[in-house]
């Protein structure tokens, strides 16, 4: 059961990649623009230096995960696993935040969410059953 969490761990790492990509170097481009509901050119300049930070959050949270996961995978279980779950355990985190603030952006925060919610339970239950 650890290694399905760690293949979500590491699909919701992969994700929120993709995040960072289209937040701090994409936030005009018009797919970036239709995924996050920006509207006028004015809107995406206005967002484009919050987006550039908040896409780093993002980069760093799936950092923490990737190392998290190397971790357990060379053998230091209890480090490793402390890192997959503060990094998706964040994730997650960021995902009811998102939802709980804004109902509006509900497909968003699921679509971050799920896989980081993936992770933290199949991980901990890997865990309870070593």
């Amino acid at each position: 059961m650890l290694i399905v969490g760690l293949v979500f761990a590491g699909l919701a790492a992969v994700l929120h990649v993709y995040i960072f990509w289209m937040e701090s170097f994409a936030w005009d481009r018009p797919r970036t623009r239709q995924t996050f509901g920006l509207g006028s050119d004015e809107q995406v300049q206005m967002t484009k230096p919050m987006a550039y930070n908040q896409g780093f959050y993002n980069l760093f949270l799936a950092i923490t995960a990737f190392v998290g996961i190397v971790g357990v995978a060379a053998g230091a279980t209890a480090v490793g696993a402390a890192l997959v779950l503060a990094g998706t355990g964040s994730m997650l985190a960021a995902a009811l935040v998102l939802l709980l603030s804004d109902r509006t952006k509900a497909r968003a925060a699921i679509t971050q969410g799920t896989l980081p919610l993936l992770a933290v339970i199949a991980t901990t239950i890997g865990l309870l059953l070593q």
